[in-house]
């Protein structure tokens, strides 16, 4: 249990992060249109699933 746990973690902080650096990207033109967009939020939500996937543990031996 402790492996997906870690997991989570991981992959929760790989979306943040798409969500963070998609946030701090568009702050150039000044204050209009400075949140978050929904395809930021869909790259966030497919690298949080590709990360969780990438990092499963193996098979046990």
């Amino acid at each position: 249990m402790r492996d997906r746990g870690l997991r989570t973690f991981i992959a929760l902080l790989a979306g943040l992060a798409v969500i963070y650096f998609g946030a701090t990207g568009h702050r150039s033109n000044g204050g209009e249109g400075s949140g978050v967009s929904g395809g930021v939020v869909l790259v966030a939500l497919l690298v949080a699933g590709l990360v969780w996937y990438l990092i499963r543990p193996g098979p046990a031996k």
